[in-house]
């Protein structure tokens, strides 16, 4: 193992969009320069849409807020949470979600380490591609072992059913972990699809651990006239919500475009949720007081759904514009994203020099527009496998806004034709 030169240390492998953030920066990037286009980092616009309700622009800070936060969360705060929850999917069902339910902390990724820091000695089984994040989170927690379950384009980034059964009857897996919609190919497992998932964590004992932060940008099957936009959950396919194994993560981040407010919940069973909060109290100690407070008001369903449509009209539309420039450009998109806000490129078309996830990010900085190598995508952790996949791919967001991503698609065309 890599240790610094200081005692006691190791080295610590960067995420990938940390890593292209810094490359950037070495090149002269800074947050809000108008010459540069950030298609790598990944983050929606955080600004107005058309037909959205109004963003918070000052915040109310009661005194008795200076004070800690419980490291569960704010009570009320937690079963508003819930509330939604049961709203929008759960209506008519026995068991509801409450308070018990509800665990909330400092951004995804605490509520993944708070997950991964409760584990026991099982396997547990991830995808790939997947979230960056999940690398370094499933090397470093030693009780369990992860296990990779590989999804590519011969399977249309979607592995079936029959395949996750054999998975987790084969190598005894008890948990797994996924993003879905998935981050970065963009697939969703959905009705049907994801019902049946549901129904195989409860039938065969396994933990279902479900990154939900891009639930709410969905272009399928999405009806402007309904009362209701195309939102997905596991919630809605739980039958006990105590008993079944299904823990979901979410949070302010994506889906209500407030990355930097940094909260998230954990829905789970209230077995769970004790655990992880008890995890939480020595590793993060709890999220942002103030902003929880602030957070109420976003949770209500009105507001919810008012959001949600504005968001997937703009989206989507940012979507279909950079696919078909994309495609023009000869950058290949083997299945087009039906969830997220990235496109999952297949650079093998265009020359040889630029071919590659990395030698595409460092052609593009010189043009001032930013992507992450695909290679980042492939969950390796302590990197144990010694090849690595998607080294011809890379990740290009249209999170930003539309003049952001137009200056942007324009360099990686100016890159395209320098190197034709």
């Amino acid at each position: 193992m890599p240790y610094l030169k200081i005692p006691g240390f190791r080295k610590l492998p960067q995420t990938g969009v940390i890593y292209v953030m810094q490359r950037a920066a070495e090149k002269g990037w800074k947050a809000g320069d108008p010459l540069w286009s950030n298609l790598g980092q990944g983050a929606p616009e955080a600004g107005v849409l058309d037909g959205a309700p109004k963003r918070v622009e000052n915040l109310n800070i009661p005194l008795h807020l200076h004070e800690y936060s419980p490291t569960s969360g704010q009570l009320e705060l937690r079963q508003k949470v819930a509330d939604l929850y049961n709203y929008r999917y759960r209506q008519g069902k026995s068991s509801q979600y409450t308070w018990e339910n509800v665990s909330i902390s400092g951004g995804g990724r605490i509520a993944l380490t708070r997950i991964a820091a409760s584990m026991g000695s099982i396997n547990m089984g991830h995808f790939i591609p997947d979230y960056t994040a999940y690398e370094e989170l499933l090397g470093v927690f030693k009780a369990f072992v992860p296990i990779p379950i590989i999804q590519d384009v011969t399977c249309g980034y979607q592995v079936s059913l029959e395949h996750i059964k054999q998975e987790i009857t084969g190598r005894g897996l008890s948990a797994v972990l996924l993003s879905n919609p998935c981050n970065p190919t963009g697939q969703v497992i959905a009705g049907n699809q994801l019902q049946q998932l549901v129904e195989l964590g409860r039938d065969y004992n396994c933990s279902l651990i479900l990154d939900e932060f891009y639930s709410h940008y969905i272009y399928t099957d999405v009806n402007v006239n309904s009362k209701y936009p195309t939102m997905i959950s596991a919630a809605k396919y739980v039958e006990d919500v105590n008993n079944d194994p299904v823990i979901i993560i979410d949070g302010l981040t994506k889906n209500w475009r407030y990355p930097g407010w940094r909260i998230s919940w954990t829905v789970a069973p209230k077995d769970v949720i004790q655990v992880v909060t008890s995890a939480g109290s020595f590793l993060d100690g709890g999220a942002n007081n103030m902003v929880q407070q602030q957070a109420l008001s976003l949770l209500e369903p009105e507001y919810v759904i008012q959001e949600t449509k504005a968001l997937q009209a703009c989206f989507a539309k940012k979507r279909d514009y950079m696919l078909n420039r994309l495609i023009k450009m000869g950058i290949k998109v083997e299945k087009e994203p039906q969830g997220t806000f990235y496109i999952w490129a297949n650079l093998s078309g265009l020359p040889a020099k630029i071919a590659d996830g990395f030698k595409f990010l460092e052609a593009g900085l010189e043009e001032k527009v930013i992507t992450v190598p695909g290679i980042f995508f492939d969950v390796n952790p302590e990197k144990r496998r010694t090849y690595a996949r998607f080294h011809q791919y890379s990740r290009i967001s249209f999170g930003p806004a539309m003049d952001e991503l137009t200056r942007g698609l324009d360099a990686i065309e100016r890159v395209i034709k320098r190197y034709k």
